[in-house]
């Protein structure tokens, strides 16, 4: 019992072949391509999120702060 030679593969491939028919093996494979490639466009969008410059500092090192103008109301007197 050694490993499978290339004409058992061969065989299996045309047992499958007759079973499945080719168009449907021909469908199988081209949505199994297509989930591929989504997942792979999918990974690359997570890797390089479309509002990045939005996290980033500036390059001065300076930050900017926006200050509200407070109100005083009867709290901030005790």
């Amino acid at each position: 019992m050694g490993s499978l030679s290339i004409w058992h593969w061969l065989i299996v491939l045309l047992i499958v072949a007759l079973v499945f028919g080719t168009k449907k093996l021909r469908n199988i494979g081209g949505d199994l391509g297509g989930a591929v490639k989504g997942f792979k466009e999918g990974m690359r969008e997570a890797e390089t999120p479309a509002d990045a410059s939005k996290h980033e500092l500036p390059r001065n090192g300076a930050v900017d702060v926006e200050a509200k103008e407070k109100t005083p109301n009867s709290s901030d007197f005790r």
